[in-house]
């Protein structure tokens, strides 16, 4: 068994407490390699944020869960060594099982969610139950979900969306203990969130929905799950670099801004990450096609995923100057 204390590491409860209060939301960035790493906690750093790194079970599957528990380990030195000490939080996304989860725990994980929201409510309930039993033993904050996102991301996937039923949410917290939930408002999981014609704009997230379960569960951290904004401008990039993306489209960032200005503490973000690095790449390797040094386009994407977070972490997620 490994704490994830032994590696720097927090959980998320005194992180939410703060966001809550302060009206902004962590950002959750997803990560599967040393360049995403960089990035993630060099754009923290500079706009003192705090963080929480995510994994996804195929994430896992990709790295090793070996390497990235040191990844992580050296995301707290790194910063450090950047100047500046953030709290950094190392968060299983979408765990399917309760031996998932519990793998995750014993080695350094410091936050697991159980995503039960594709089984029946009472099953979701059992499961979600059996996990935040098992953590808050060792300290660990579990997420759990009620409702489900459309897309495709990672293993993930469900053709149509399920929004979330308010009238479950307390009960669900109350029964499951656990210490965050996601919630399903409008948002999807990938690049192409919506059936948009070019030039339409995605519909709305349903703040309805939102605001009835801040009612409920009123000082609840509520996580949004699939907010990828997609944003046109590298989309137009990767086109011209000889990519495919026709009418992929993602959640207005000023819906995000105003989501976290409500009761919504943690924003997952991955899809524009990983929309950011095939930009990059795609440029030079176009521009420069004799070129065969990964460091000379993975830097450049490195680079790019930097600036992208920072103006996600300023404009959108209000926590710059958090930590």
């Amino acid at each position: 068994m490994l704490h994830y204390k032994e590696l720097g590491l927090v959980n998320s409860r005194e992180l939410f407490k703060d966001a809550m209060k302060g009206q902004y939301a962590i950002p959750a960035f997803n990560f599967n390699n040393l360049e995403q790493m960089q990035a993630i906690i060099s754009a923290c750093v500079e706009t003192k944020s705090p963080v929480i790194l995510q994994v996804s079970k195929g994430a896992r599957q990709y790295a090793n869960q070996t390497l990235l528990q040191f990844l992580a380990q050296g995301a707290v030195a790194y910063a450090k060594e950047l100047g500046h000490e953030i709290p950094i939080v190392l968060h299983l996304d979408h765990g399917d099982t309760f031996e998932t989860c519990k793998s995750c725990i014993e080695t350094g994980f410091s936050s697991v969610m159980i995503d039960g929201s594709h089984f029946p409510y009472d099953e979701n309930v059992r499961i979600t139950r059996e996990v935040v039993e098992y953590a808050h033993k060792h300290d660990v904050t579990v997420e759990g979900e009620l409702g489900v996102l459309a897309g495709i991301e990672d293993e993930v996937s469900a053709e149509h969306s399920t929004y979330t039923k308010p009238e479950e949410v307390e009960d669900f917290v109350k029964k499951t203990g656990v210490d965050s939930l996601a919630i399903s408002i409008g948002t999807s999981h990938g690049a192409f969130k919506f059936k948009v014609k070019p030039g339409e704009l995605p519909p709305p997230l349903r703040f309805d929905i939102l605001e009835e379960c801040e009612k409920r569960i009123p000082g609840f951290p509520i996580v949004l799950h699939g907010a990828s904004s997609v944003p046109q401008d590298i989309v137009a990039e990767i086109n011209k670099y000889g990519g495919n993306l026709e009418n992929a489209a993602g959640v207005s960032e000023d819906q995000l801004r105003r989501a976290a200005q409500m009761a919504v503490c943690k924003i997952n973000i991955d899809s524009d990450g990983r929309l950011a690095m095939t930009a990059a790449v795609r440029k030079v390797l176009t521009e420069k096609p004799a070129e065969f040094d990964p460091r000379k386009y993975l830097g450049p994407a490195r680079d790019k995923l930097r600036e992208l977070y920072k103006h996600k972490i300023i404009n959108v997620l209000g926590s710059a100057g958090k930590a």
